[in-house]
């Protein structure tokens, strides 16, 4: 059974999600505040962290960059009130694989919970786990990519978007493409959300973005990385 901490300080909201979670076959673990989902979340083992952004004590920002201090590869949904993009971009920037922006429909949040749960056998899906790119060598199986200096950890999230354009080498793959394949979605993310995880996988490669050597932008189109 997948468990989830769901940190919520709405109650009614809280006591809301939690019933059709648990309708839906998974553990979950309620916390109403900052400080208590830290707490749970040094003690006991999650599969996937729903976390509102506005809390007492400790903010959702303040929250997922512990979590990812402590591990790359826990998924992070975040639920925020906050409409603006910046807020939305600063949650992936740190991290998030989702965010929903309140109020939101019960069918899509289990859409989301569902397609980020399933992501973590996707990668793992094919035969080929293992690439290389120049000197470094990426191993989806353990969520790593690994250098003469330094390995780096993925989330389940970087690793289905890099492994989706490890096994389209030398194509171009669209944004649309990404959305349907890696989200599993038609729905509307915005452009930005993409851009943002192909930027995070730049950096671990030390790709320069002004003129990047493996994850290339074809203008109006999407991204390759060339064979």
């Amino acid at each position: 059974m997948r468990h989830i901490l769901l940190v919520e300080d709405e109650e009614s909201l809280a006591r809301g999600l939690q019933f059709n979670l648990e309708a839906e076959g998974y553990q979950v673990t309620l916390a109403r505040d900052g400080k208590q989902a830290l707490e749970l979340f040094n003690q006991m083992t999650f599969d996937l962290v729903i976390l509102d952004v506005m809390l007492p004590y400790h903010n959702g920002f303040e929250i997922a960059r512990h979590i990812r201090q402590k591990t790359e590869q826990l998924p992070i949904l975040f639920l925020t009130a906050r409409r603006t993009p910046d807020d939305r971009i600063k949650g992936l920037k740190m991290g998030a694989d989702d965010y929903l922006t309140k109020p939101f429909s019960l069918d899509e949040l289990l859409l989301r919970v569902q397609r980020i749960l399933q992501r973590k056998t996707w990668y793992r899906q094919t035969e080929t786990q293992q690439f290389r790119l120049g000197d470094w060598q990426i191993d989806l199986e353990a969520l790593q990519i690994q250098g003469p200096e330094k390995t780096i950890n993925l989330t389940q999230l970087e690793a289905s978007v890099l492994k989706y354009l490890l096994v389209n080498r030398g194509k171009v793959v669209s944004r649309q493409e990404l959305l349907q394949n890696v989200w599993q979605t038609d729905a509307e993310v915005e452009t930005r959300t993409i851009d943002i995880f192909i930027a995070r996988l730049r950096k671990y490669l030390n790709d320069d973005p002004t003129n990047p050597q493996w994850i290339k932008s074809i203008r109006g189109i999407g991204y390759m990385i060339s064979e």
